[in-house]
């Protein structure tokens, strides 16, 4: 996979002068969702609800650029979301981070089947790397943090590469949570 780049954002035509604002996504995976892999679970359908919610917000606070890892679950439905949201808000951008070459070749087909489609339907493709290593997950995290202006994260307190991430941004940008 090499970078794409399709879209790139552009400022707002009324505000110029603006700085295009842009949001990261993190969270986690299914397996560690109180639904699990149930999207039909009233619990997602109201997680995924207020994920629309709170990114429609952030596109009115001048957020125009969001940056999704790929990844199952908070990932994969943030970029959905955005997706979803370009109908109304067609100045708005989504990257597609991916940590490594094949990253979903071994998820079961529905869900390859979504990632590829998002990765396609992409503003801006990013490769962080082309062979899976023991931190390349780390290297897609640090790149989500490292490009963004506010990361959003769906987080409990669990351990794992989302506290990780979420520990990152706090000691780089030195904001409170």
């Amino acid at each position: 996979m090499e970078n794409i780049i399709r879209h790139r954002p552009t400022p707002d035509p009324e505000y110029p002068e603006r700085k295009i604002l842009r949001l990261a996504f993190t969270g986690y995976r299914p397996q560690k969702m109180p639904f699990g892999f149930n999207e039909q679970d009233e619990r997602c359908i109201d997680f995924k609800n207020r994920l629309r919610n709170t990114i429609e917000s952030f596109i009115w606070q001048g957020y125009r650029h969001f940056i999704s890892g790929g990844a199952l679950g908070m990932d994969m439905f943030a970029a959905e979301t955005v997706q979803e949201l370009k109908e109304n808000y067609p100045g708005i951008v989504l990257e597609m981070v991916s940590p490594f070459d094949g990253q979903a070749d071994k998820w079961q087909m529905e869900y390859r089947e979504r990632h590829d489609l998002l990765f396609s339907q992409a503003d801006l493709v990013t490769v962080t790397g082309h062979e899976y290593t023991k931190s390349c997950m780390f290297n897609r995290n640090r790149y989500l943090v490292n490009n963004a202006d506010m990361l959003l994260a769906a987080y409990d307190g669990q351990p794992g590469g989302t506290e990780m991430t979420i520990r990152y941004a706090k000691h780089r940008r030195f904001i409170r949570f």
